[in-house]
């Protein structure tokens, strides 16, 4: 029988994973992924197995420090971003439990935060008692501020 998963790791495809790793941490309030035990920096550890400093940006992980989210991995990747994406993250960060209007000033004002960061809002979506902000990164991947 298998075993279920007891981690799970988002992977990213992305042209600039340092630019996105430090978008996203920022975003849902996590940090960089510590290097290998040994190693005071991901260059130090990079160098000691060999991998040219020109491709030192070719990934990038930021992790929950609570331990709670999953780990995100951005991977560079050589075509960018031509269509929708097929999975997106909603970001749940008001009280199912408030009004639609304390809700929509808590989104409001997240969203405003992660527009600062260079995110950039697609569209408010209100709908009877549910409101929710679609975003995009930096690269144009899109997510959901409920």
């Amino acid at each position: 029988m298998p075993v279920p998963a007891t981690a799970v790791q988002l992977t990213i495809d992305c042209d600039d994973p340092t630019l996105l790793a430090e978008f996203w941490a920022a975003t849902l309030h996590y940090e960089p992924d510590r290097p290998p035990a040994g190693f005071a920096s991901w260059p130090e550890w990079l160098a000691s197995v060999g991998v040219p400093e020109s491709e030192w940006n070719d990934g990038a992980s930021i992790v929950d420090p609570d331990g709670h989210g999953p780990r995100l991995y951005f991977q560079k990747v050589p075509e960018r971003k031509s269509v929708k994406n097929r999975i997106h993250l909603d970001l749940d960060i008001a009280d199912p439990n408030d009004s639609v209007a304390v809700r929509r000033d808590v989104v409001d004002e997240e969203s405003a935060r992660v527009a600062s960061l260079g995110g950039s809002v697609l569209v408010r979506v209100s709908e009877g008692e549910h409101y929710h902000v679609m975003m995009a990164d930096p690269e144009g991947n899109e997510f959901d501020l409920r």
